[in-house]
């Protein structure tokens, strides 16, 4: 497997029609750039009515696993910009959880002692949601009960 991180976009026309079609990419490499191999390799389509595409496979994310949806929210959530995605990826990645609340829960107990009187206590909904609203954190909602939560440095 190759070091470099790529990604396999392919095009939907053909691929709805049983036919594989589409253009590995450098993910690191510019977004203009990355748009105008995208835009050759529709143009090229055997259907000649491309217009959509997806990823559909990638490699040299480290162990993330990316999908179409949550690759593209995490570009979004960084303007594009590949090296700061890529280390969101790689470094602060918190994991996949039902929901932040989840997230809070796990984190509070892994680091804290708490005295079991006072566990009930705990509103982990509104932990979760001050995590996200100081800035903390940022999410990815991939789903129903499936949140991908990123420590925000």
């Amino acid at each position: 497997m190759s070091e470099e991180i790529r990604i396999y976009v392919a095009d939907l026309a053909a691929y709805n029609n049983g036919k594989l079609h589409g253009v590995w990419i450098k993910a690191c490499d510019d977004l203009d750039v990355i748009k105008a191999q995208i835009n050759e390799m529709l143009a090229k389509s055997p259907e000649g009515f491309a217009e959509e595409y997806a990823i559909h496979d990638y490699e040299g994310f480290s162990g993330y696993t990316l999908s179409e949806y949550e690759g593209g929210e995490l570009l979004n959530h960084f303007g594009g910009d590949l090296e700061d995605a890529r280390t969101a990826a790689e470094e602060n990645y918190c994991g996949c959880y039902k929901s932040l609340a989840d997230y809070a829960q796990e984190l509070t107990e892994e680091t804290t002692q708490i005295p079991e009187n006072l566990s009930y206590y705990i509103d982990f909904e509104r932990m979760g949601r001050d995590m996200d609203l100081s800035g903390d954190v940022f999410t990815i909602e991939a789903g129903y009960e499936t949140v991908h939560i990123f420590w925000n440095h």
